[in-house]
């Protein structure tokens, strides 16, 4: 009686204790090796994240993100969409919000990455910017604009202390035309 009670207990334990349960799906690896390969890259552990890039595609993920942890810096990311593509392929959206270093405004590039499935273990083997701002994965960032080169955006400037402010233009006064003093705004009774 003790010992069919006991084989009982543990049959039963390893059944609520969830014994292997099989493999996951194709898709839901896909996913957690997109999730295993994005955290990797954003926290800046690429020698982690080429684990999960095609030997064939290293070089060229490498190249793309030369410029990440140093000029460029990871905000966050998301994975935006999903879609398999037959039975071993796979398209993954990624959103990226990041920065620059010297520039400080926060941008955001969708990037789509292709996967495929080497007999059970899924790698990148493509990455693209699907849409968004130019620059995250190192491409030329396009020509600026030369009239707002030395000026910089910004809601609420920065007041430096020890440092005189700017005079604000006053709306009193109504622009001269060149060489004459400004004309005193008109006053009413």
């Amino acid at each position: 009686m003790r010992a069919s009670l006991v084989v009982g207990l543990a049959v039963s334990s390893l059944v609520l204790l969830g014994c292997p349960v099989g493999h996951q799906s194709p898709p839901a690896r896909a996913q957690e090796a997109a999730t295993e390969l994005n955290l990797n890259t954003r926290f800046g552990r690429m020698e982690m994240a080429t684990e999960r890039v095609a030997p064939a595609a290293r070089d060229a993920f490498l190249a793309r993100r030369r410029a990440w942890g140093g000029n460029v810096r990871v905000a966050d990311y998301e994975l935006a969409g999903f879609q398999m593509k037959g039975e071993n392929d796979a398209e993954m959206l990624v959103k990226v919000a990041w920065y620059r270093i010297d520039q400080g405004d926060l941008r955001v590039t969708m990037l789509k990455q292709k996967w495929h499935d080497f007999k059970g273990d899924w790698r990148l083997v493509d990455e693209t910017r699907a849409d968004g701002d130019v620059g995250l994965i190192g491409e030329p960032a396009p020509p600026g604009d030369p009239a707002k080169a030395g000026a910089k955006r910004a809601q609420f400037p920065t007041i430096r202390l020890g440092q005189p402010e700017p005079e604000p233009p006053t709306p009193d006064a109504t622009p001269a035309p060149e060489g004459e003093a400004p004309s005193p705004a008109p006053t009413t009774p």
